[in-house]
């Protein structure tokens, strides 16, 4: 491959107004009916507003909200697999018309953009739980947070006023035209990403380097926004990412940049999504592991690498890496799949998350084959102030 590859739709998008625009609708903005935006819709907002959500200008209409679910399609036939979706109460919406403006704030009322709304259409939460996350459950967090927005869907392009405000991960903090402009700098033609909302194993970390063999650079792209309660802190995460890329990666081949997205959960879904994302930040591979964006016992192990059968390549855009469980083999000596190790489970060392956590929670560091000694300590310390 020559040359930077296309974003999503051939364009990067960015809906950030500057100078005179700015200040016109910055002045109009405080008369118009306004919408409080949750996390995950300010988190929505800023990845459309950066061109994230290329080739998406704003919050889906009806025939791409409806297409998204059915056909994993936006209306023109480019995939897109998550809808991207704007919610409110059907009180909000009866003071609200198409055709006109509405201010979109966050919880401290600071106005962050204007929606220009061209569609006010009903929310269809079951049939969206059911095709997007294969069940309708709200035991699944992806299903749960559906069920918790509102009845009816706003649809129509953004324009950005003001992004969030951000005090955490500043340096790491790179939109889609800086990491492309970075790649371009260090002369990377083939791109790696990782999508990870965990602390990086000794098996993340075979991952990674098995595709760096083959790919200029590698971009490590954790996701920083909307998680489980339960997952393990962004700020934690990013201690020990930071101790590996210290101590056991190229520093002039890897990228550390923060993903401000929420995340949805959506296995299969998810692991399309995340791919057409990093393609918009400049990739050209994407590593798919197992059960990725996965949660409980929702999806088969490796449903995120047969969905993409399920797309022409070429209009995905990127190229998938998948990789096999993957551990610690006593008789070959090394991190191993099996794909490549011929030796029985017996001789494979792996852990659970649950033994891992219970081990942390102890003080006891998991074995070198599994985590490496400076991300144990880090999480034992995170653990202990818990």
């Amino acid at each position: 491959m020559t040359g930077a590859i296309e974003p999503h739709g051939g364009k990067l998008v960015n809906r950030i107004l500057e100078d005179r625009e700015r200040e016109e609708v910055a002045r109009k903005a405080p008369e118009l009916e306004r919408i409080t935006l949750n996390d995950r819709e300010i988190s929505d907002l800023e990845l459309i507003a950066i061109g994230g959500f290329s080739p998406l200008e704003g919050f889906m209409c009806r025939d791409d909200y409806h297409s998204t679910i059915d056909t994993m399609t936006l209306k023109n036939g480019l995939p897109w697999t998550i809808p991207v979706t704007l919610s409110t109460s059907r009180e909000n919406a009866d003071r609200l018309k198409e055709g006109e403006d509405v201010a979109l704030a966050d919880a401290d009322g600071e106005i962050l953009a204007v929606l220009h709304l061209e569609e006010i259409f009903p929310h269809d939460k079951e049939k969206e739980a059911l095709q997007v996350y294969g069940t309708t459950e709200d035991a699944h967090p992806g299903v749960k947070k559906v069920y918790e927005m509102g009845d009816v869907l706003l649809g129509g392009r953004v324009s950005v006023l003001k992004r969030p405000e951000h005090k955490d991960f500043t340096q790491y903090r790179l939109d889609p035209c800086e990491t492309r402009a970075l790649f371009k700098e260090r002369g990377w033609k083939r791109i790696v990403g990782f999508q990870t909302r965990n602390p990086i194993h000794r098996a993340h970390e075979y991952l990674q380097k098995c595709a760096l063999e083959a790919v200029d650079g590698l971009m490590i792209h954790p996701l920083v926004g909307e998680t489980k309660k339960d997952d393990i802190p962004a700020d934690v995460r990013m201690r020990c990412y930071e101790a590996l890329m210290e101590n056991y990666y190229p520093k002039d081949r890897v990228l550390l940049a923060v993903f401000p997205a929420a995340m949805r959960y959506a296995g299969p879904r998810e692991a399309v999504f995340h791919a057409i994302i990093r393609k918009n930040y400049g990739c050209t591979h994407f590593i798919v592991g197992r059960d990725h964006a996965g949660v409980g016992n929702y999806y088969g192990t490796f449903d995120a690498h047969y969905i993409f059968d399920e797309f022409d390549p070429q209009a995905i855009g990127i190229t998938p890496l998948f990789f096999d469980y993957t551990f610690f083999c006593k008789k070959c000596g090394s991190m191993a799949s099996y794909k490549t190790c011929p030796h029985d489970s017996s001789d494979h060392i792996t852990l659970s998350g649950t033994k891992v956590r219970e081990m942390l929670r102890e003080g006891k560091t998991p074995p070198p084959e599994f985590s490496r000694p400076e991300v144990a300590k880090i999480l034992i310390e995170a653990m202990r102030q818990r």
